[in-house]
């Protein structure tokens, strides 16, 4: 399973519940508020200054070694 930059946030939540720490590290603490069930990934990320594709091949890369 790997998630793209239009991956919605409470779509990761429900799939890869093992990935909340890649988002609270980087300062998303809203994952159950109503925008995670709209927004996606790369919406997040630049919300909070993060580069998109950095943090979704670390997310990517993680959730794969799990597998």
């Amino acid at each position: 399973m790997a998630f793209t930059k239009d991956t919605i946030v409470a779509e990761v939540m429900m799939k890869a519940p093992q990935a909340q720490p890649f988002f609270l590290n980087i300062g998303m603490h809203c994952l159950g508020c109503a925008l995670a069930t709209g927004e996606t990934i790369e919406q997040a990320c630049l919300t909070h200054g993060v580069d998109p594709d950095t943090f979704l091949d670390e997310l990517n890369d993680f959730l794969a070694s799990e597998a």
